[in-house]
């Protein structure tokens, strides 16, 4: 045989191994009676999958560094998006330079989530929706399905306000909010093109937004040039002196900004794009470990970006008043003076307020280059909530829609309530929109975490690569403390905003009567992985948080034992140390 024929031959057997490690979408898939039922042919993330260079040992490779580089920036731009950009800048204006250390840690325990999550990926071959599918009761799994929806759509109306504001800002009023609201459905319609340049063009496009993000909130840093002792003084130093519950509330919604629900389930599938022999266990944990480099650094941007953005304001708008930036913006002869009243109330920034106080303080330019910024924070989480949403309905449901389908039912719940926001009222009641979205998405954080947790730490789930035992204390005390502190955010906000109203109380309590009885049920989940199965002999609901045993388990039977059907689209390829042994 030649060397062609041999090559030939090798490309074919691999392309036959890659095709099976590959969600089987868009296939023939036998029932039991022998019908067939053929699911429509879906465009997803991993139509192509990425190839991971051969090195002759496990040493570090900067070549295969750069296969994984992608997953982890897309992950990354959760924590860019306009949501957090606007928790950035009123950190800085109300506690100036003292949180920082707050949204420092707050990034590197979003590091140590975002780790569990790929991790899940890289080993099992099966991504967080799909692993709580094949784990949890029907009740619960669409209860998780709607709160993690919630978070994606909240996502999403954070991006369409921060869009909104950007076209508002760079056309100088012409285009009114409203407006901007509306293009927003034509602009996410246009990203779904990229998918058909392939997927590292579409990472590499992603990479350009981020960097756009770096070069313009890079541009106002070294324009307004903050005080760097005090930025390094504020990172080190864990305390905040003379604070009160204002800068309270402010570290708190911090935390609750920085780590996304959602991006969990995110990162945990996007991992699985690239090619890994899941039978080698070597090769699963030298992917885990470039895995996790790749994320380290795309978190460390991202951390770069939003100190940079809280040190603007925190040297620019601290302890200002109205009739200071109105004067400045006065000498400074800008149209938009008018949006600071003439009045000695301290500034209550937001994204909008941000780009006229930068414009009339360091010139006009200052002004669309921080509309610029915005403008790339809200385009770049457009794709990455569409993937959140896709992964999530077609792990808990077995539910493929095309993407445009996807889009639109995300997009068009996002739209109209913020819609109507910018058609009545004004800017000013849509920033507190994204406060309230702040505080929402924070409510839905343990429903990823406990379930990542309770995943990882198992060992029927991992084999091998299950938890350590001080990975388990360490994560479980993060997430209490991530769950009680996320939970006091909401409760304040709510007596803040709502407390006049009883049925907004009378129907907050019912709420959390649900919401508590839910953390306790994964709790228990949690727990019985741990160790603790005495709860698993509970009258009557004990059988609720037994653990299943998943190589026996199919989308099918998860909801009727009875059934021995198994489904093809359903069955990942995963090592034999976990899952499937």
């Amino acid at each position: 045989m030649s060397n062609s024929d041999n090559q030939n031959a090798i490309t074919s057997e691999e392309e036959e191994l890659n095709s099976s490690q590959k969600p089987n979408y868009g296939v023939i898939n036998e029932t039991n009676d022998g019908n067939s039922a053929k699911t429509e042919d879906i465009d997803t993330y991993f139509m192509a999958t990425v190839a991971v260079p051969d090195t002759p040992s496990y040493s570090f490779s900067w070549r295969k560094l750069w296969a994984f580089t992608g997953p982890g920036f897309l992950m990354s731009i959760a924590y860019l998006d306009p949501g957090n950009i606007q928790s950035d800048l009123q950190s800085g204006t109300i506690a100036q330079y003292k949180l920082l250390w707050v949204l420092m840690w707050s990034t590197v325990l979003g590091l140590l989530m975002q780790r569990l999550a790929a991790r899940l990926g890289v080993v099992t071959g099966l991504h967080l929706a799909e692993l709580c599918y094949r784990r949890y009761h029907k009740m619960p799994r669409l209860f998780l399905w709607v709160m993690i929806e919630i978070a994606i759509i909240g996502s999403d109306m954070q991006e369409v306000i921060g869009t909104a504001i950007s076209l508002y800002l760079l056309s100088n009023r012409v285009i009114p909010l409203w407006a901007g609201v509306l293009i927003t459905i034509l602009d996410t319609f246009t990203f779904l093109l990229l998918d058909k340049y392939g997927l590292r063009k579409l990472e590499a496009f992603f990479g350009f937004l981020i960097t756009s993000m770096a070069i313009t909130f890079g541009y106002e840093y070294f324009k307004v040039q903050p005080n760097e002792l005090q930025v390094l003084e504020g990172l080190a130093l864990p305390f905040c002196k003379d604070c009160g519950s204002d800068e309270l509330m402010q570290a708190v919604g911090i935390i609750g900004a920085i780590i996304m629900p959602h991006n969990l389930y995110l990162h945990s599938a996007l991992v699985k794009s690239r090619k890994v022999n899941r039978n080698n266990k070597e090769e699963v944990r030298d992917a885990n470990r470039y895995v996790f480099i790749e994320s380290a650094i795309a978190l460390f941007v991202s951390l770069l970006i939003n100190i940079a953005v809280t040190a603007v304001f925190a040297h620019g708008l601290y302890q200002k008043t109205n009739a200071d930036v109105y004067e400045t913006c006065l000498r400074a002869n800008i149209s938009q003076s008018d949006t600071f009243p003439n009045d000695n109330q301290t500034v209550d920034a937001n994204l909008y307020k941000a780009g006229v106080f930068l414009g009339c303080t360091f010139g006009i330019e200052a002004l669309y280059i921080w509309a610029i910024g915005i403008f790339a924070a809200g385009q770049s989480s457009t794709m990455t909530g569409t993937y959140s949403g896709q992964f999530a309905m077609e792990g808990f449901l077995d539910l493929h829609w095309p993407r445009w389908k996807r889009v639109l039912f995300t997009r068009t719940i996002a739209i109209v309530p913020t819609l109507l926001i910018t058609y009545f009222q004004n800017l000013n009641n849509l920033s507190e929109m994204n406060d309230l979205l702040n505080a929402l998405m924070s409510l839905q954080l343990p429903f990823a975490l406990l379930p990542a947790l309770t995943f990882t730490s198992s060992p029927k789930v991992m084999g091998d690569f299950v938890n350590g035992f001080g990975n388990k204390v360490l994560a479980s005390v993060l997430s209490v403390v991530v769950i009680a502190v996320n939970l006091y955010f909401v409760l304040n906000y709510v007596s803040q905003h709502f407390a006049s109203n009883v049925w907004v109380f009378i129907g907050t309590g019912l709420f959390f009567i649900y919401y508590i009885l839910f953390l306790i049920y994964l709790s228990g989940c949690l727990l019985v992985v741990l160790g603790l199965t005495q709860l698993t002999k509970t009258p009557r609901i004990g059988k609720y948080f037994e653990e299943i045993d998943y190589k026996e388990c199919n989308y099918e039977s998860i909801d009727n034992p009875s059934d021995d059907t198994r489904s093809a689209s359903t069955i990942a390829a995963v090592p034999s140390n976990s899952l499937i042994s």
